[in-house]
């Protein structure tokens, strides 16, 4: 099996654009090319993909930019895996773990194990991720629950319409269904 992508980098120094394309085989690759100082790499969706079956068969990835969204998933998938082991442990407001939190304290918690650092508060993380729709959400991605223009609640998007969240006083770290429209979505970067 072969796969054939096209990677353009532009020099921002002298303003060219250079386009590479490499070819590979498993179990190896061929036309690889380093980057000058201060360039930026662009892959095609058609490449992506392309590098994406490349380094499935071979284990080698090629494109530019396609490692960190891979660790950002990882990320994404370990923050919701903590936030899911701390199922009915009680909700304490102010506390963020190891064995009580608030909803805030919960995603700080979740994501510090996951190696990101979030701020404390829930409109403090609002402001500290970027936006998602609803339509390209993924799992692990923050879910605030806002009246307004204010987010007072936020938990970890579990897929299928659902959150994990610490949700009130005498409650507990639990799954549900987001009962709202009034959310949004989060990515931490």
């Amino acid at each position: 099996m072969s796969a054939h992508v096209h990677v353009q980098t532009h020099d921002s120094t002298t303003g060219t654009t250079h386009t590479d394309s490499a070819t590979g085989t498993a179990p190896h690759t061929t036309g690889t090319r380093r980057k000058p100082a201060g360039a930026t790499a662009r892959v095609t969706r058609a490449g992506a993909v392309s590098a994406l079956t490349l380094a499935a068969v071979t284990g080698t990835v090629l494109a530019p930019g396609a490692a960190s969204e891979a660790q950002a998933a990882t990320v994404r998938a370990k923050a919701l895996n903590v936030a899911a082991a701390q199922k009915g442990d009680p909700y304490k407001y102010g506390a963020a773990g190891p064995q009580r939190f608030d909803c805030s304290g919960l995603t700080l918690y979740s994501y510090k194990k996951a190696g990101k650092k979030l701020p404390r508060t829930a409109q403090a993380q609002y402001n500290d991720t970027s936006r998602v729709s609803a339509a390209k959400r993924a799992k692990g991605d923050l879910v605030f629950f806002h009246s307004g223009g204010s987010v007072y609640h936020v938990g970890v998007y579990a897929g299928s319409g659902k959150v994990w969240h610490s949700p009130k006083a005498g409650s507990v770290v639990k799954l549900e269904k987001i009962w709202t429209k009034s959310v949004r979505y989060g990515r931490v970067r």
